[in-house]
């Protein structure tokens, strides 16, 4: 894995940006990424990447993080063109939670944001979990993608609401809430989708999805929260968690 400063990167892409809302149309400014506020301590948020190093994080299957493909660069993590990374996990595992992250897509770009990881002998990332997806909507759109695959679905099964991702080269703020069978995908301030896991609807989605093959996919309550390496560049930061007591 790299650190890299921005001059090996594209220019005016990383965490100094003052362009992003993190909740409505509150603007993140550099000082208060990758941080915690004295308020968000007290209510229990953790973490999940501090802007500097990759702690906390490892290949899916793995032992250690991935040598090459991801590097952390200007208080971003991110992971490159090409997939030679391959997708990444926490080490922690959580069951119930409230996850807040940020992202920015290139052209192109292609990702998710996955909950309640469990890793499986022969099993890939997207093959046991459930995907927040990341997308360059209007890109994929064009080449003939359909709906359950736009930025802020639950991929292959449940369709956004609403479209409220924005351009590529500007940030995006994503939440999942997973508290039990029922979970929660926001977008820049916005609902996108709701569901049930296991309930009669979930299990016959499932059954007419490309998951219907895979035993794990979404049964596991309690796991790893992972990121999709989908050969696109994308940069994410202020990554964090607050479990949910059930």
């Amino acid at each position: 894995m790299a650190v890299l400063t921005a001059w090996g990167l594209c220019a005016g892409c990383g965490a100094n940006d003052a362009d992003v809302a993190t909740g409505g149309d509150e603007v993140m400014v550099a000082s208060q990424v990758n941080t915690l506020t004295p308020e968000e301590e007290a209510a229990g948020w953790q973490l999940l990447f501090d802007g500097t190093s990759t702690a906390g994080w490892r290949g899916y299957g793995e032992d250690s993080f991935p040598d090459e493909g991801w590097a952390v660069d200007d208080g971003d993590l991110i992971v490159f063109e090409g997939g030679v990374g391959g997708d990444i996990v926490t080490e922690a595992t959580f069951s119930d939670f409230e996850l807040s992250f940020e992202f920015k897509l290139s052209p192109e770009g292609n990702s998710g944001v996955f909950y309640r990881v469990q890793e499986h002998e022969g099993s890939t990332l997207w093959q046991v979990a459930p995907e927040f997806q990341v997308l360059d909507d209007p890109a994929y759109l064009e080449m003939g993608i359909t709906d359950k695959h736009f930025t802020g679905d639950n991929y292959d099964l449940h369709a956004s609401t609403v479209r409220a991702a924005r351009p590529v080269g500007e940030w995006n703020q994503g939440r999942i809430v997973v508290e039990g069978a029922h979970v929660e995908h926001w977008l820049n301030g916005q609902m996108t989708v709701e569901y049930e896991l296991w309930a009669p609807e979930w299990e016959a989605l499932v059954a007419e999805s490309k998951f219907a093959p895979h035993e794990h996919y979404g049964r596991a309550r309690e796991g790893r929260i992972g990121l999709q390496d989908h050969d696109r560049q994308i940069r994410y930061r202020n990554m964090k968690i607050r479990p949910i007591d059930p």
